[in-house]
């Protein structure tokens, strides 16, 4: 089956993520995981079905090739994925996984910026010469 990496997130911030629907899955083993019901491209806020934003993780059948041809474009001229996705669970379960562990949402620049600092940090080769370098500001 599909299955997508989703986040929570907050609830004011909807508009820059597919957002999607849920319902429990029948095993109820693993919380984390979930059925998908809905998916929305960027509700504007108060509109979205959930807090739990797609976070470019995918594990798709092969059947979203099909479904991507058969997608109309949008706006922009775009073929959304999120629109595949979602004729795509017209005919198969598709599911929702809660990531655990740090994300780095780089599609802005603050977040580049964070997930460069503290990668480059964790390297042994720029780890110690950057320390240096960011102590040495006047901040």
């Amino acid at each position: 089956t599909s299955v997508l990496a989703v986040a929570e997130g907050p609830p004011e911030e909807t508009s820059r993520y597919g957002i999607v629907g849920t319902a429990p899955p029948d095993d109820a083993r693993d919380r984390r995981l979930h059925l998908m019901t809905s998916v929305v491209e960027k509700p504007a806020a108060g509109t979205a079905p959930s807090n739990l934003a797609i976070i470019g993780r995918y594990v798709l059948t092969p059947k979203i090739f099909e479904k991507l041809e058969q997608t109309q474009r949008g706006s922009g001229g775009e073929i959304q994925l999120t629109d595949a996705i979602e004729a795509l669970m017209v005919e198969q379960s598709v599911y929702a996984y809660e990531f655990e562990g740090t994300r780095y949402d780089a599609g802005t620049t603050m977040g580049w910026l964070k997930a460069t600092v503290e990668l480059a940090l964790a390297r042994p080769e720029l780890g110690e010469e950057l320390r240096a370098h960011l102590r040495s500001l006047e901040l």
